[in-house]
């Protein structure tokens, strides 16, 4: 009980430290005058940080042999985080933090549940239902509450 306490608290902390890290990013942006080199900045400081972590823990550097069985489309999360970051540097300004992410998460609580019914890119399959479509209806009520 006290593992899941923590991995709750732990995952809290990381969704306060998203709103934080767009905060910032759009500050760098406005100090730039460039959401383009805001993001740079903001891939570069994070994979020093992860380089640094991997020495740390002294990880080894996977083999190229494994690094080469692996399917291209697995490589291609950092495009999707590039997206995250480019589009929160220009919206979050826009929009405010609490509105773009509620719309962040609605758009994820979506895709999710639609991935889990599919079973896409290798999750295993769990079909939507009356809970779930609730959830997200009512996420997104969430969403208009936020937004007024």
């Amino acid at each position: 009980m006290l593992a899941l306490a923590l991995s709750a608290l732990l995952a809290v902390l990381a969704g306060a430290g998203l709103v934080v890290q767009q905060i910032l990013n759009a500050n760098l942006r406005t100090g730039l005058a460039s959401a383009s080199w805001a993001g740079v900045a903001s891939y570069s400081v994070g994979l020093a940080c992860m380089a640094l972590l991997a020495a740390v823990l002294r990880d080894p550097l996977p083999a190229a042999s494994i690094a080469g069985r692996i399917p291209w489309w697995t490589w291609s999360g950092g495009l999707f985080g590039a997206l995250f970051i480019g589009l929160a540097i220009v919206l979050v300004p826009k929009l405010g933090a609490a509105t773009f992410f509620a719309l962040l998460v609605t758009g994820q609580m979506l895709a999710s549940v639609l991935f889990d019914q599919i079973g896409l890119l290798g999750l295993a399959q769990r079909p939507i239902d009356l809970p779930r479509l609730l959830g997200v209806g009512l996420l997104i009520g969430g969403v208009v509450l936020i937004r007024r």
